[in-house]
């Protein structure tokens, strides 16, 4: 069975060129535009969340810390695949729970190396 990893981005170009890269290397997809909509579709196992920071509706942040918060997530990985680069933000999503911090742009090989460190088999 494929590991499921939830990428949430408000910029449909972003959630595609990494949705091919996880696609190819044999992981399942699921796509949120926003926090909101990430939230409405945490079902099932999820082994794995991508999230930005900046989005509408919801920030990336702010999921995280609603993620850590609901009891069947609480130990899911989170990166976050962002333009933010500032100590002050990194901090505050390490705080939250963030377990990796990837700068727009990105590599895709660099984004599959970090999920492979945090989705166990």
């Amino acid at each position: 069975m494929a590991k499921r990893i939830l990428i949430v981005d408000d910029s449909a170009s972003v959630r595609q060129v990494a949705g091919i890269a996880l696609t190819r290397a044999g992981y399942e997809v699921v796509e949120a535009c926003d926090g909101q909509d990430a939230l409405a579709k945490l079902s099932g196992k999820l082994h794995l969340i991508i999230s930005d920071v900046n989005m509408p509706r919801m920030d990336g942040i702010s999921l995280l810390k609603a993620v850590k918060a609901h009891p069947s997530y609480k130990f899911t990985p989170v990166i976050m695949l962002t333009t933010e680069s500032g100590v002050e933000i990194k901090n505050e999503g390490r705080s939250a729970g963030a377990k990796a911090w990837i700068v727009k742009p990105f590599q895709p090989q660099a984004m599959l190396d970090a999920v492979a460190k945090l989705v166990l088999a």
